[in-house]
């Protein structure tokens, strides 16, 4: 640490020991973002917590108050006044200790009534017991990943504790350098979809946005991964990675950081980290089955882990020096974020859109349109080419083709991707069904949906108004839907079965049981195949999207078979989970306040030129500089 850190470093030291000396301080630590002040009078808090927000206020930091370890009640003694305090309609189901953080983590079926209202009974916890309570959900489907992410960060609570005041040191490290700059590098997802990467770069920093891979690439072809093999990016040296969302094109390669040298903090929200850990493991497990040289391990998946730290939307961090990261819905999929960075006390303001939705689905409310400052926007442009139907003209197409498939005595393959497409699409299925606007016939839910569907269900609260409130406080959970039937992979009985609607992974049919249920049901003219995502350019779920009469694919033992298609292909683009060209525009014309530079990224070349061109039209009503940089293209923006 420099002399000037130093000295910044003993100032907020001070302050704080100047004016909290009453709660009679041990000692004070920076854990990760967050400077943690340890006491041993904290039932004086609550009296000084006007104190603590007027210092946190000047110093621009983050503080949180904890218990010295002295003080803390004992283990047994805690869980017994928690449990007087918590009524017991919250249905507690488990109670965890965290020594190092100073932590309580409390499981509940019901996790508002432990927290009380507006924090109340979570404050009292700390009161009475001296240990900062966490309180999560006990899901009413179980998720193993759920479960076993909960249980790996609570037993590694020391190695956790130890990187987080590493995090910090780097974190609160001070400025140094005078001449100041922003640039920003297209590593991947630049005029082309997949492996979505960007790295910005100030003097003092340096922070990756998403780290994906190309899902439709050949394993280790040229386009799998991104540029992260450039001069100026040395792994080591990040300051943080930041994931928008869990979908493998912006995620798939934040272990293969790890492996290489990378020790730093990965910034996300609470949903995303666990759908992103349960994609990067069936991932390597598909690969590894396939025979292909995997990329990493889950050694690493289990240590990216310990190094998330989750934030909620509109929760503003400082994760470098001279950078802060706020989070805002992106209304793409659960958990799924835009990311705003406030560079240099304000001398430039970036908000990624990593993959976005400005309209209100079934799942989710719409993305966010309103920052405190934009300078750059980099913008998604998947279909910056086409509009797409409206929702309502697509819910009556989806229902038009399952009712005349279903009436012919076939059966209905709905491939889906497992990550929001497939709750979608069980929000409409459910909803038709209550209608009695389609035949009750089994709905068979398989692959990853129902792990995902799971994780859904543990958080509730970062779902769309309609359904968070039919969850909540209706206590009518359309997930736990008598009409879904859960099934284990590809089952040959039901392809060749009965009339039924089936909803499997993946939604390009490049891998899982929808490529095995394809198999099986192609042939045969009665049966339909209802493509509701986006099908990237070298999938499979393109050609036959595209008209292919007969495809190729390899089985199980490394064959190439030739399936025939003679079912019914259909695509209804209305549920996609990225915004159309429509969409895209009134993001633009809505976003408050507008930004001097917009860069364009996430689109095939062709969408992102066509879209460029639209909006350069004067059609605004502002007029921003436009830019589509290619791969390795780096602009200066400060």
């Amino acid at each position: 640490m420099n002399r000037l850190a130093s000295l910044n470093r003993i100032n907020t030291i001070s302050l704080i020991y100047s004016e909290l000396k009453d709660l009679g301080i041990t000692r004070i630590e920076y854990e990760g973002p967050t400077i943690a002040v340890y006491v041993k009078k904290p039932t004086m808090v609550t009296e000084k917590g006007e104190v603590i927000k007027k210092i946190a206020k000047d110093i621009k930091k983050r503080i949180i108050i904890k218990a010295d370890p002295s003080v803390r009640k004992d283990k047994k003694e805690a869980v017994e006044i928690i449990k007087k305090i918590v009524p017991t309609e919250a249905e507690i189901v488990d109670i965890k200790f965290d020594d190092d953080l100073g932590e309580v983590l409390i499981k509940a079926k019901k996790p508002g009534l432990v927290i009380g209202k507006g924090g109340s009974l979570q404050q009292r916890i700390f009161a009475e017991t001296f240990w900062k309570a966490e309180i999560v959900r006990e899901p009413p489907i179980r998720s193993r990943t759920y479960d076993s992410i909960l249980e790996h960060i609570y037993n590694e609570t020391e190695y956790r504790a130890k990187i987080l005041k590493v995090f910090g040191e780097r974190i609160h490290r001070e400025t140094v350098f005078q001449d100041k700059y922003v640039r920003i590098t297209a590593l991947g997802g630049f005029l082309e979809v997949g492996r979505s990467a960007v790295l910005v770069e100030t003097p003092e920093s340096k922070v990756l946005l998403d780290v994906g891979l190309n899902p439709s690439a050949n394993m280790f072809g040229e386009k799998l991964f991104p540029r992260l093999d450039i001069d100026q990016l040395k792994i080591e040296e990040l300051d943080a990675v930041v994931i928008t969302h869990a979908h493998l094109d912006h995620c798939g390669m934040v272990p293969f950081l790890f492996k290489y040298g990378y020790e730093g903090p990965v910034y996300t929200t609470v949903p995303t980290r666990d759908i992103m850990a349960l994609m990067q493991l069936d991932s390597l497990d598909v690969v590894e089955k396939e025979g292909k040289p995997i990329p990493y391990s889950a050694k690493e998946v289990r240590k990216e882990l310990l190094h998330t730290i989750t934030l909620d939307y509109g929760e503003v961090t400082d994760i470098a020096p001279d950078i802060r990261l706020t989070f805002y819905n992106a209304g793409h999929i659960l958990g799924s974020a835009m990311a705003h960075l406030h560079i240099g006390d304000g001398k430039h303001n970036i908000v990624y859109t990593g993959d976005f939705k400005y309209a209100k689905t079934k799942l989710l409310d719409k993305a966010n349109t309103e920052f405190p400052r934009v300078d750059t926007l980099i913008m998604e442009t998947t279909y910056g080419a086409q509009d797409q139907p409206n929702r309502e003209e697509s819910e009556l197409e989806l229902l038009e083709i399952i009712n005349k498939t279903l009436n012919r005595g076939g059966k209905v393959l709905i491939p889906v991707l497992a990550v929001g497409r497939g709750q979608e699409i069980m929000l409409i299925i459910n909803d038709f069904m209550k209608k009695k606007l389609i035949p009750e016939v089994p709905v068979y839910v398989t692959g990853l949906v129902d792990e995902v569907t799971a994780i859904h269900n543990a958080y509730p609260e970062w779902l769309g108004r309609e359904v968070r409130e039919e969850i909540l406080y209706k206590d009518e959970n359309p997930f736990t839907s008598e009409h879904f039937k859960r099934i284990e992979g590809y089952k040959e009985d039901i392809a060749k079965g009965e009339p039924s609607i089936i909803l499997a992974t993946s939604g390009m049919l490049n891998g899982g049981p929808a490529v095995e249920f394809f198999k099986t049901m192609a042939p045969d003219p009665k049966n339909a195949i209802i493509f509701v995502s986006y099908q990237a350019e070298g999938t499979l779920g393109r050609k036959v999207r595209d008209g292919a009469k007969e495809v190729q694919i390899l089985d199980r033992d490394g064959r190439v078979e030739s399936i025939q298609i003679n079912m019914e292909v259909e695509a209804v683009e209305g549920f996609s989970g990225h915004s159309d060209r429509r969409q895209l525009f009134n993001f633009l014309r809505t976003i408050e306040p507008k930004p001097k530079n917009i860069i364009l990224n996430h689109g095939e070349a062709s969408a992102i030129k066509a879209f460029a061109n639209y909006i350069r039209d004067d059609r605004l009503g502002y007029k921003p500089f436009i830019y589509t940089p290619a791969i390795l293209d780096s602009l200066r923006v400060a």
